[in-house]
């Protein structure tokens, strides 16, 4: 499947000013910054278990089929519904402050946060 694989993160742009517009405390943008997110995505046709490794051991996973509403988490523990699309091979859900997309470029992982700001995030495929 397109989207299966472990991935970590090789860059970020945007990182510290889209975390201050989420609220997220300057320490905790101060460990995240250089911390390689390992991103473990595990993909059965249109069923998708997420799951983003951040610092100290914390793990948030989602799980979704495409098209329909999930239960999802933040990683600051927010729980909400949402529904992930497809289209064109790129996933996108909205998150309660931002829209998060998702694809496959050149073997990398990219993903988008987009709302007032940007932040962009490319992994490379361990």
């Amino acid at each position: 499947m397109a989207f299966s694989g472990k991935y970590e993160t090789e860059t970020q742009e945007g990182y510290d000013a889209f975390c201050k517009l989420l609220g997220i405390p300057d320490d905790v943008i101060e460990k995240g910054r250089d911390y390689k997110l390992v991103t473990e995505v595990v993909q059965n046709g249109d069923e998708f278990s997420w799951t983003q490794h951040y610092p100290a051991n914390h793990s948030v996973c989602n799980k979704f089929v495409i098209g329909k509403e999930s239960d999802m988490q933040t990683i600051g523990g927010k729980k909400f519904k949402a529904t992930v699309h497809m289209d064109g091979g790129k996933l996108s859900v909205q998150f309660p402050n931002y829209v998060h997309t998702s694809e496959i470029a050149a073997g990398k992982l990219v993903e988008v946060n987009l709302c007032s700001l940007v932040l962009k995030r490319t992994s490379k495929k361990l």
